[in-house]
């Protein structure tokens, strides 16, 4: 069962208006509501509780390396991940961290589903299976790495102090901005590979969905 803030954020994610009627729909239409019902039912499911640790194509299993092998945090990093129970400690609270960073990130990614253009939202909604996904990813990527690297950085912080303290790592060490970015950009992705997953599943089987803009629209891909 969803949480209040779950249930709340399944609320702003509402389908766009369900009384078009008739045999002329246009294709932006089904653009914007073939993406706001993947964009819903991908959140529902990164939601629920453990909902990032339990969505395997989301699902954050390792902290970042830097990429310099000398650097005190990649050391840090390495001895952490020595052993298994320490490894899965981490993996829970980086999908904590990430599952908080995709309510901050659900209103820009819905926000900008209304800004495409008509000629994008025409070639992506007639291409590939994730091809709407896809080009929101590219459009609005970037702003939602921007809007939750504090939030991630912060949860971090708190979070990981824990954990690096038990193998004796210095707090001090830890570069928390750095792996907040790193850590924003696996979630950013993550949350659009669940959004894709919706997608192409909406596409496979339009009528399922009940919406009759996306039923007359889309022709199902086998």
């Amino acid at each position: 069962m969803l949480n209040r803030r779950a249930l709340l954020s399944m609320i702003m994610l509402a389908p766009l208006g369900a009384c078009v009627t008739g045999p002329g729909y246009r294709v932006e239409d089904g653009f914007e509501r073939l993406l706001t019902l993947s964009t819903q039912r991908a959140f529902a499911r990164l939601f629920a509780p453990d909902g990032f640790y339990d969505a395997q194509i989301a699902r954050i299993d390792l902290l970042p390396l830097p990429e310099n092998p000398s650097s005190k945090m990649r050391q840090i990093i390495e001895a952490v991940m020595q052993t298994g129970a320490v490894r899965r400690r981490i993996s829970m609270m980086l999908n904590r961290v990430a599952q908080d960073a995709a309510r901050r990130a659900m209103p820009v990614i819905t926000a900008a589903i209304r800004g495409m253009s008509r000629d994008e939202a025409l070639a992506a909604f007639n291409a590939g299976p994730t091809a709407a996904t896809d080009l929101l990813r590219e459009h609005v990527g970037p702003a939602v790495i921007d809007a939750i690297i504090p939030g991630v950085s912060q949860g971090l912080r708190a979070d990981a102090l824990e954990i690096l303290g038990a193998v004796g790592a210095a707090a001090t060490g830890v570069d928390y901005v750095e792996l907040g970015r790193a850590l924003a950009t696996q979630a950013m992705y993550g949350m659009f590979a669940a959004i894709g997953r919706e997608e192409a599943a909406i596409r496979a089987d339009p009528a399922a969905t009940r919406d009759p803009v996306l039923i007359a629209l889309i022709r199902p891909q086998r």
